[in-house]
């Protein structure tokens, strides 16, 4: 498990480095002011389906379908059901993407109510949502072709794919902006043109694996019909987190003109560690939970667990109260140059400061929610969920007005530590989750390494960001302040007992020996065979 996360995690750190790129480019091109607010929520629309779809209730119900029949029926069976869903999956997107295309103008006064005040920004909303708007039929279709890839233990393929997206979107910004009205609609047609070259590349990287999809005409044969039960619930659960989201677009509407960007940009930052580490743990534990769970093996799915929790939270941890501590240098590096400005840069780094209050509940909310979904349970984090979507709505309202653009970032964050809280409650006590004395002594471990940690970045940010610089000078300032802090949290992680380096050392030893193994172990019974048949 821990080299899928190592695999799935490096690919996506590499598609967040790219995504910066991006970022700082639109952030230099357009700020915080309407194109880049119009282009945000057009973005926004497809990126939901593919959180719904990608990360949530369609990976929970086929991913363990399709591992189950593969370890059961054999990959003929395997294939057959992926096809079904293909095709079925197809035909009822499309009718959404037509649907959608239609009624643009009333998914935005939804959407992004605030933005009716101002007509000319509306409808550039609504004329770029209508082309990013494809992109959510050629995304989810890549995330079931994912979901069969991962469902195969193939990771690489389906994580690297991400890394498209942001190179797409980098070439269309500085080579087709010329061409458009707007750099937004250069943006907006890198989106399309990502998802076309996303799904080709997976279909190519699946055909690879030796399961190339032919779909049928589109059937709810009976595995369609249990794979829609199962959806069902689990689509209202992911459609519910993803409300939370979508929450907080409709209140940034509402507030003063930038804060949508605003909150983008510093989600952005605080999906660096979440997409690395959350979507890298989830992605890789789900087949291996639904494997151990199918096969009895309760107290080695509990284990796995266990290390999971462990994984995740050994970088979480510092990382939030890294992007605490730091949010105003980060976002001044980043993004402070071009179109955004000294007012932008501190609205995004208060905005930061709160998103990483939750980021240990982010992640760990993709660790957790596997062990309901490899179960079979959509229920549950159903109910959780629409509390949490409850909490979540009254905290913006409350804090609308007295917070301003900190305020939905700081109520998302609350209503993700109340859902990794009722979760993991609920994993206690039906006994499937029960915390062993390794993850309670290290997580006790990591949080000292972490204060320690933010207590060296507090005196280190006042030093080097005292006084006005500029350019190269800001940038060597951010990476010696990030090198100190990876130290000073590596050297007391290390003394605390948060882990152990001759641990680390002995596990790739073993993994070494064994890769060696293999090699000498196939040679040797090579002569045994061909003398077992001269026999």
């Amino acid at each position: 498990m821990l080299k899928n996360i190592l695999t799935v995690g490096g690919w996506t750190l590499g598609s967040r480095v790219l995504g910066f790129a991006r970022d700082m480019l639109i952030a230099a091109l357009a700020g915080t002011g309407p194109i880049a607010d119009a282009f945000f929520v057009a973005l926004k629309l497809p990126n939901l389906f593919r959180r719904l779809f990608g990360e949530g209730a369609f990976n929970a119900a086929f991913v363990p379908e399709f591992t189950g029949i593969l370890h059961t029926e054999g990959r003929p069976s395997a294939q057959q059901f992926a096809e079904e869903a293909f095709a079925v999956m197809a035909f009822w997107l499309c009718l959404l993407t037509i649907a959608g295309e239609v009624f643009m103008p009333q998914l935005m006064l939804a959407l992004a109510p605030g933005f009716s005040e101002d007509p000319a920004k509306f409808a550039l909303a609504v004329h770029l949502s209508r082309i990013t708007f494809p992109y959510l039929l050629l995304i989810c279709l890549a995330a079931l072709i994912s979901g069969v890839l991962n469902g195969l233990e193939r990771f690489t393929a389906a994580s690297a794919s991400y890394v498209v997206f942001n190179v797409v979107s980098i070439a269309c910004m500085l080579w087709l902006t010329p061409y458009v009205p707007t750099v937004g609609h250069s943006l907006s047609w890198g989106v399309t043109a990502a998802g076309v070259l996303q799904l080709v590349l997976l279909m190519i990287a699946l055909r690879n694996a030796g399961m190339a999809l032919r779909p049928p005409r589109p059937r709810l044969t009976p595995r369609m019909h249990l794979l829609l039960r199962r959806m069902a619930p689990g689509l209202i659960g992911a459609g519910v987190t993803q409300l939370n989201l979508t929450i907080d677009v409709i209140i940034a509407s509402l507030l003063p003109p930038g804060t949508v960007s605003v909150l983008y940009y510093a989600d952005r930052v605080q999906q660096l560690p979440l997409g690395v580490i959350g979507t890298a743990v989830g992605t890789a534990l789900l087949p291996t939970l639904s494997r151990q769970v199918r096969g009895g093996e309760a107290a080695l799915a509990m284990g796995t667990l266990n290390r999971a929790i462990e994984y995740a939270l050994f970088l979480t941890l510092p990382a939030a109260l890294a992007l605490i501590v730091c949010a105003h240098p980060i976002i001044l590096v980043l993004f402070g140059r071009g179109a955004f400005d000294a007012t932008s840069v501190l609205f995004s780094a208060q905005a930061l400061a709160a998103y990483a209050i939750g980021l240990p509940a982010f992640v760990t909310v993709k660790v957790l929610m596997p062990a309901f979904f490899a179960r079979g349970d959509t229920v549950m984090p159903v109910k959780i969920g629409t509390a949490c979507v409850a909490l979540n709505l009254g905290l913006n309202v409350a804090f609308m007005h007295p917070l301003a653009h900190i305020g939905p970032a700081l109520a998302t964050s609350l209503a993700a530590i109340a859902n990794v809280l009722s979760l993991g409650a609920i994993l206690v006590r039906r006994g499937h989750f029960v915390p062993d004395r390794l993850l309670i002594r290290r997580v006790l471990a990591m949080l000292a390494a972490s204060a320690v940690m933010g207590i060296g970045l507090w005196f280190l940010t006042g030093w080097l960001f005292a006084g006005p610089s500029h350019g190269w000078r800001q940038v060597l300032d951010l990476g010696a302040l990030i090198l100190a802090g990876m130290l000073l949290y590596g050297i007391a992680a290390q003394l605390s007992g948060a882990y152990d380096l001759r641990e680390a050392a002995r596990m790739i030893s073993r993994r070494r020996g064994r890769r060696s193994s293999a090699p000498a172990e196939a040679a040797s019974a090579e002569p045994a065979k061909t003398g077992t048949t001269t026999d």
